[in-house]
């Protein structure tokens, strides 16, 4: 059995934007120590978090071949992405479909650098979870998001 090589954290980049507008480089999965999930669009699939190889929205073929964006599905919005943004403005304070629409009017490369802002803690500039309320390098809470339990 050969080992792989750990999995480099990658900063907020259009590569890590999912097709569905999660910012992969913001999930857990990607920024814990172990097992570190390289994103939903990487090439190799044995490396991925089980949920992102089993992903409906990542394998929708509904324009032929795997969406890019969803925005340009002609079912957009589907009940299955609009389904995980209710969960995530619910659980998390953070919206597929607006990232989506941000993308879809600013371009790809506006809504990057904006992630890039938004995203950073405000006491060590490191990236935030979007599933953590607080920071994983320095314990600041996330900023708004009171009404989540802090060991999320």
């Amino acid at each position: 059995m050969t080992r792989r090589p750990p999995i480099r954290l990658r900063p907020i980049q259009a590569a890590m934007i999912a097709p569905c507008g999660m910012n992969c480089a913001l999930c857990i999965g990607h920024l814990r120590e172990k097992n570190r999930c390289p994103g939903c669009n990487h090439r190799d699939d044995q490396i991925k978090a089980g949920a992102c190889r089993q992903c409906t929205i990542k394998l929708c073929t509904r324009q032929g071949r795997p969406n890019r964006f969803c925005f340009r599905c002609p079912d957009y919005p589907c009940r299955r992405l609009r389904d995980l943004d209710k969960r995530y403005r619910t659980r998390y304070g953070m919206s597929m479909l607006d990232n989506l629409a941000s993308i879809r009017e600013t371009g790809l490369r506006a809504f990057v650098a904006r992630e890039k802002i938004r995203w950073a803690c405000p006491a060590c500039g490191k990236p935030l979870s979007v599933h953590r309320a607080a920071c994983l390098h320095c314990g600041h809470p996330r900023p708004g998001l009171g009404h989540l339990p802090r060991g999320l």
